[in-house]
């Protein structure tokens, strides 16, 4: 099946984790050997590397490297990835990094949230404002987590910091920075982890379904294009919400629907992050996103 523009063949996902296997095994063998094939791994490395180098400097000077086909570069997950090892992707960290964010604005969006880039200092900090409605939310230090940081790191991988600014958290609309992670040290193992959960792109609009992923079970729904995925749990009653329905909001959009629990009179905004409609209550969103073209959750991982 031909992938589409940009998205990356899993198997080639892979590689990377596959070349790691194959250098810690011949570790076994002894430093030496360990060594050498370290070197093999590095001279081959900066032989592609040099070629492709070659490559944009002869497209450059025959006038055909223009900005239409460098968007098209570095929109390929693959060829941005390989130009980011070497040094020469065609955009500074502040355009990639804006970039990265315009890629997960919609999930932020989805959930009634948004987020502002404040600048890139020369020290590899990002300085980020949160924005959006479900101010409190429990999962806010997730989504900033997975959902954002994952972006940046990819995007960026340069960059050593994530600083969230709190001058404005009192303001409506600001996400408070109580809920947040106000600085994110990237060499810190994360807390939560994606996993692939393809038959996520199964549900049809407008149905629920329940997944076990990791020993972790939720549910999740779609609207329109976008797919949401909770604990599950009622968090008014401690109830599965197994038997759950979608209903449409009086007067509400035809996309937006709210989850009815089955064991209690208790409803949830699903695109309001889980919001309870009555009452101080709120399901724990996971974040969903598609990563290398797969429906992906994220995960806490220790549970």
């Amino acid at each position: 099946m031909p992938l589409s523009p940009g998205r990356m063949d899993p198997q080639l996902s892979e590689t990377g984790e596959r070349i790691e296997g194959l250098l810690g095994a011949l570790a076994t063998h002894g430093p030496v050997a360990q060594q050498r094939a370290e070197d093999l791994v590095a001279l081959v490395t900066n032989l592609y590397g040099a070629g492709l180098e070659r490559l944009l400097q002869v497209l450059s000077d025959s006038g055909r490297l223009d900005s239409q086909a460098l968007d098209a570069l570095a929109n390929d997950e693959l060829v941005a990835g390989l130009l980011l090892v070497h040094g020469l992707h065609p955009y500074a960290v502040e355009t990639r990094v804006a970039r990265a964010l315009d890629s997960v604005r919609p999930y932020l969006g989805s959930h009634g949230g948004d987020v502002e880039l404040l600048g890139v200092d020369a020290d590899g900090v990002v300085r980020l404002r949160m924005l959006g409605s479900c101010d409190g939310c429990p999962s806010s230090s997730v989504t900033l987590q997975l959902a954002v940081e994952d972006a940046i790191q990819a995007a960026a991988p340069e960059i050593t910091s994530i600083e969230v600014d709190a001058s404005q958290s009192t303001s409506r609309g600001v996400i408070s920075v109580e809920s947040l992670r106000v600085r994110l040290d990237l060499a810190e193992a994360a807390s939560a982890g994606w996993v692939s959960l393809p038959e996520l792109d199964g549900l049809a609009p407008g149905e629920i379904g329940g997944f076990r992923v990791e020993g972790i079970e939720l549910v999740a729904c779609r609207m329109g294009d976008d797919v949401f995925a909770y604990r599950d749990r009622c968090s008014a009653c401690s109830q599965s919400l197994a038997g759950a329905t979608l209903q449409r909001r009086l007067g509400g959009r035809a996309d937006s629907l709210i989850l009815a629990c089955p064991h209690c009179p208790t409803r949830y905004d699903v695109r309001g992050a889980g919001v309870a409609l009555d009452g101080d209550f709120h399901l724990e969103p996971l974040p969903v996103l598609r990563r290398s073209g797969v429906l992906s959750v994220a995960v806490p991982t220790g549970v």
